[in-house]
């Protein structure tokens, strides 16, 4: 049990977190009305990364990294930043804000069967469980049942691409864990944020080259890449130095619940049932995860 201070500064940090996080997708999706996704995706990058190096360079821990730091380096920048920022952004061309928030926070069916197949890892019953249960919360909110119609049919490329998405953030995950750095993530983030903004631009020009941001939109990018993506970032990481993991991953269910509040108060998004059913499967899925972990401990 962590100690009162301790506790006290981990859901402090979780509360910024929460906020932060949870107003990524439907502002995000707001500004997409004046922005095109890849060029929203790398200004996110590029001005995280900026803000995350001044605020390091402010607390002195702005170094060069360690030869082990550069596998996570890479994982997080190409991956998780890189490739996660693109997909998702694109995906909400097709895809309601809210559903963005649950689907891009869908890591755990991916990440137990490949800590299996790829680690060797050990995972519990109420693990593998948890993985089932995710599936089924990722079926109900894709409705396969419904997809005869036209409208139906065109959400599935953003669905596809939110699926890879959490794949990619995955495979991130993964990379930490088997190759696990020397100085802490949030000391990487620059040039993991640089990576993914080297990859996302050279993306903007190809596909979207007379796209950009319009001066509408300007106020949501820059709260996006100068305090929600740094500062998210960092109170994320400091939660699960402060947190148990259990509590840090049910506390982290709030992220996609407060982007369905924003997108059905903000954006007039439906909440129709299958929002509710699938993402309390999700949800359900992560808090099963979260118990078997804590039992394999």
């Amino acid at each position: 049990m962590p100690e009162p201070g301790r506790l006290r500064d981990g859901l402090h940090y979780l509360a910024i977190s929460v906020v932060l996080f949870g107003g990524i997708w439907p502002v995000t999706k707001a500004a997409l009305a004046h922005a095109t996704p890849l060029w929203f995706a790398f200004n996110r990058a590029a001005m995280a990364g900026s803000v995350v190096t001044l605020l390091l360079a402010a607390m002195r821990r702005l170094r060069q990294p360690a030869r082990e730091d550069w596998p996570s380096i890479i994982a997080l920048g190409t991956l998780q930043l890189g490739g996660f920022f693109a997909l998702a952004h694109l995906a909400l061309d097709y895809i309601p804000a809210g559903r963005t928030a649950i689907l891009a926070n869908v890591t755990i069916f991916w990440l137990i069967p490949l800590s299996v197949w790829l680690l060797g890892e050990r995972v519990a019953a109420l693990q593998w469980l948890a993985t089932l249960v995710g599936l089924a919360g990722v079926v109900v909110l894709m409705q396969p049942w419904a997809m005869a119609g036209a409208d139906a049919t065109a959400l599935l490329p953003g669905y596809a691409m939110l699926l890879l998405a959490s794949l990619f953030w995955s495979l991130a995950i993964l990379v930490t864990r088997r190759f696990p750095p020397r100085r802490p993530v949030l000391d990487l983030l620059p040039w993991s944020f640089g990576l993914g903004a080297a990859i996302l631009l050279p993306l903007a020009l190809w596909r979207e080259p007379a796209g950009g941001i319009g001066w509408e939109s300007w106020p949501h990018a820059a709260f996006v890449g100068a305090v929600a993506a740094p500062l998210g970032t960092w109170a994320t990481i400091e939660t699960g130095r402060r947190l148990s993991g259990l509590m840090a991953s049910v506390g982290f269910l709030l992220v996609p619940t407060l982007g369905v509040a924003i997108s059905t108060l903000w954006l007039g998004e439906a909440l129709g049932w299958d929002v509710l059913a699938g993402g309390g499967l999700i949800g359900l899925s992560l808090v099963l995860a979260a118990l078997g972990q804590a039992r394999r401990r």
